[in-house]
């Protein structure tokens, strides 16, 4: 009958130097020592210990003690401890094949096992309660201050205070007051940007004395006015700037006409030599009512025109114009342009209708008819077919785009045409690859 219960667990573990430093709690499995590290507990390799051996096993839930011919240790069966020479020569452990020696454990059973740089020791131990976890003891437990790298939280944290002490002190200290800069101290160089320097004023050559040949009865001409009489006073003052400005104004153009005023003005002076002397109202007392303004009654003034009735002209000097008249503007000329011809497209598919398809090619053929116009400025007899073929991907975007034959003869349009077709967004979707074929016809409009 087996002895095992499923509330007893085997505790095993590896005492060196006296303390414990590798322990295992096992319910069915077999523990096992040696170098390989598939072994519950790994030990250094030695001559006397195979690389792997089953210590404890096992067997119907029930441990069994493995020992060979040279392990030594005790065991205590719960009435007394018997070591492994006396298990061995009194037969308590059975001898198997493998000249090994097996011992039947009961849950009471304690031992250790003298290996030769380590003492293994097993006993069995109540099974902890189900749901509760193992936990560690609080002095091995971790905390965020031992796992923090503590010297490089001090500098982080020097460095922290040192910048708001910085920005303390920033703040606090008080604002610079900037002193004005009176423009005798400012130097030259702005100086000289802010005022340009004036042009320099010529002087006249002076009169040296009278010409030597000058007759006595001829006119003395006029003294020519100095550079410096030419040149105006500078104003000094906003107000006299502007007084200036208003009477340079009001002397010239229609201000002058207009603003004149008393005999001489500049009003008479354009109307008088031709008036006779008269006044403006007397010169404008012609003006009918019913008709348009008849000024004097000479031959090159206006005379008797009859307003919007009878169509008939105005006297002008000699010239006559009777009615309206008919104007050549010469003969009308048909300008041709670049054309793009519509054609079939040709669908190798069922999903597809080709009809659609040629459609949605003939709404986009601006842009192809962009390129063929861009070449046509190079040769103005470029004309011919480019019949272009292309996979339909099921996304709608068009794949392995390529010329079948062309008659255009420009590799410029092809190129253009290749590009265009690859930006195209097709209205299909189709669930696998669609051969596509549509020829475009190009003519100059010649």
């Amino acid at each position: 009958m087996a002895l095992q219960t499923a509330h007893k667990l085997l505790r095993v573990g590896v005492i060196q130097d006296g303390r414990i430093v590798e322990e295992h709690h096992v319910l069915h499995d077999s523990v096992t020592i040696g170098d390989d590290a598939r072994n519950t507990i790994v030990l250094p390799a030695t001559q006397e210990r195979p690389g792997r051996f089953k210590v404890l096993e096992n067997r119907a839930n029930q441990f069994h003690l493995i020992i060979d011919e040279h392990m030594q240790g005790r065991v205590n069966l719960g009435s007394s401890d018997v070591d492994f020479d006396a298990l061995r020569t009194q037969g308590l452990a059975t001898r198997r094949e493998d000249d090994t020696f097996d011992l039947p454990l009961q849950e009471s059973a304690r031992g250790k096992v003298e290996l030769t740089d380590a003492t293994l020791f097993f006993h069995f131990v109540p099974a902890p309660p189900e749901g509760s976890k193992p936990t560690l003891p609080p002095e091995l437990k971790s905390s965020s201050w031992r796992t923090l790298d503590q010297l490089f939280f001090l500098i982080l944290a020097a460095m922290l205070v040192l910048y708001v002490i910085s920005v303390a002190f920033i703040v606090t200290r008080p604002k610079p007051v900037e002193a004005e800069v009176e423009l005798e101290q400012l130097e030259d160089r702005f100086v000289r940007a802010f005022i340009p320097p004036q042009a320099p004023v010529k002087e006249a050559p002076k009169d040296t004395g009278a010409a030597p040949d000058k007759k006595p009865d001829e006119t003395k001409a006029p003294p020519k006015k100095t550079a410096a009489a030419a040149t105006p006073s500078t104003p000094t003052s906003a107000a006299e700037q502007r007084q200036q400005l208003a009477a340079k104004v009001s002397g010239t153009g229609l201000l002058k006409i207009l603003g004149s005023k008393g005999e001489g003005g500049a009003l008479e002076n354009v109307l008088g030599a031709s008036m006779g002397g008269t006044n403006v109202a007397e010169a404008l007392s012609g003006a009918q009512a019913g008709g348009a303004l008849t000024v004097g009654s000479g031959g090159n003034g206006l005379a008797n025109p009859q307003g919007d009735t009878g169509g008939k002209a105005a006297a002008i000097g000699a010239q006559v114009t009777q009615g309206a008249g008919k104007v050549d503007t010469g003969s009308k000329q048909a300008i041709k342009v670049p054309q793009v011809a519509d054609a079939a497209a040709e669908v190798d598919s069922a999903e597809v209708n080709p009809k659609a398809m040629a459609r949605f090619i003939q709404s986009m053929k601006a842009s192809i008819q962009r390129c063929y116009e861009k070449e046509l400025k190079r040769d103005p007899t470029l004309k011919g077919r480019v019949m272009v073929r292309f996979n339909l991907k099921p996304n709608g975007r068009a794949d392995n785009i390529e010329v079948d034959e062309s008659t255009l003869r420009s590799e410029g349009v092809s190129s253009c045409i290749i590009t265009t077709i690859r930006g195209w967004k097709f209205p299909f979707t189709p669930s696998d690859d669609v051969p596509v074929s549509y020829p475009f016809i190009f003519s100059s409009g010649d």
